[in-house]
């Protein structure tokens, strides 16, 4: 970036391009919309492909795709390469909707994605999902429940210096319900 901080105001984004609406928030809506659904639907063909089977099974068991013939080595480094450019266009409609862009636009990123990704995991096993296709709306799902769990917390009125604990512990509390219902089945048989 050069400096901290970089102004962009007036100037086109990928926001400016969709004017179906007379809100410019619901015009923004779609826009995001289109653009998760379009790169969930992108990632969805790409994981149900021969390529996006070996990299799943790669994640699953890698001493086994090995056997197979099949290089981890490759499948890790493309698999961070698709995470980092799904990051990199996540950052920058970010930035085109905030119009600026600031060095510590990032800073905690990971824990909602992380967040994100065990409230999916949690889901996942709760409610038996097998299929990629609804792993990756699980996992959209979960983005979405985290942001809520963020604004709720923040209606509520909890100071932000404990945010990220009471984010963290209903994370923790999303992640430890469904294996406390698996434990409390397994008793019950």
């Amino acid at each position: 970036m050069g400096r901290s901080n970089i102004p962009l105001i007036n100037l086109p984004s990928a926001f400016s391009y969709i004017h179906v609406f007379n809100n410019t928030n619901y015009n923004t809506l779609l826009t995001g919309l289109l653009v998760i659904g379009l790169f969930a639907l992108l990632l969805w063909f790409i994981l149900l492909t021969d390529f996006g089977i070996a990299m799943r099974a790669t994640g699953n068991s890698s001493s086994m795709t090995r056997s197979l013939g099949i290089n981890n080595n490759r499948m890790k480094i493309i698999g961070l390469a698709m995470a980092n450019a799904l990051t990199a266009l996540s950052g920058s409609l970010v930035a085109q909707y905030q119009n600026f862009s600031d060095i510590n636009m990032g800073i905690g990123i990971v824990i909602v994605g992380l967040g994100s990704v065990l409230i999916a995991d949690a889901l996942r096993i709760w409610l038996n999902v097998v299929a990629i296709g609804w792993q990756i709306a699980l996992v959209i799902a979960g983005s979405f429940i985290f942001q809520m769990v963020l604004a709720v917390t923040l209606a509520m009125g909890v100071d932000p210096n404990v945010l990220k604990l009471v984010t963290a512990l209903f994370v923790l509390l999303i992640v430890a319900l469904p294996r406390v219902k698996n434990v409390l089945t397994h008793q019950n048989e």
